[in-house]
């Protein structure tokens, strides 16, 4: 009996080292987490708000985000108003934002407003880098800027955050507006 376990032991062992599985089916890869999101208030920003979810499902393999159905709490809502995009998250995945109107007018481009409004739910920070190609670089970057595409940097965080039950503190993140001249 004891030789017997030791054989069984020995062959996972092999396996295992040999990246095979004894009974010859692949592991499922995780379901990613899907996060609902209520883009019902948004205005007229509801197509914006959409493509920015999209720009993020289109990229970051470990989270999803879709329109909340019927019956369902969101865990993300969206508003608009007069003043600067701003986001509030109560946990990871959680929280409102709001596509503010004076970024909107001043020229930023409303689908990278959306899609940085989303980085922050997804956990990002701002980082004021100042380049176009950075999502996250928010109101730094120039207003002619019109990538609304998070970079592989920005996505692999985000494909880390929601991988685990990783924690992110509440934040309140606000569009700080062109710098002064």
């Amino acid at each position: 009996m004891k030789l017997r376990r030791l054989a069984a032991t020995l062959l996972a062992a092999i396996f295992v080292t040999a990246g095979l599985q004894a009974t010859g089916i692949a592991p499922a890869s995780a379901a990613p987490r899907v996060l609902y999101y209520d883009a019902s208030q948004a205005q007229e920003f509801v197509a914006a708000v959409n493509q920015g979810a999209q720009i993020w499902n289109s990229r970051a393999t470990n989270v999803r985000l879709e329109q909340v159905p019927a019956g369902r709490t969101p865990n993300i809502r969206v508003y608009a108003d007069n003043g600067w995009p701003r986001t509030y998250t109560s946990s990871l995945g959680n929280g409102y934002w709001y596509m503010g109107r004076e970024a909107v007018n001043d020229g930023y481009y409303v689908p990278r407003i959306a899609a940085h409004e989303f980085g922050h739910i997804l956990g990002l920070p701002d980082r004021r880098t100042g380049l176009c190609a950075d999502l996250m670089s928010g109101s730094s970057a120039p207003v002619s800027c019109t990538n609304a595409n998070p970079n592989s940097t920005e996505v692999a965080q985000v494909n880390a955050n929601f991988r685990t039950a990783a924690k992110v503190p509440a934040q309140t993140y606000v569009w700080a507006g062109a710098p002064a001249a």
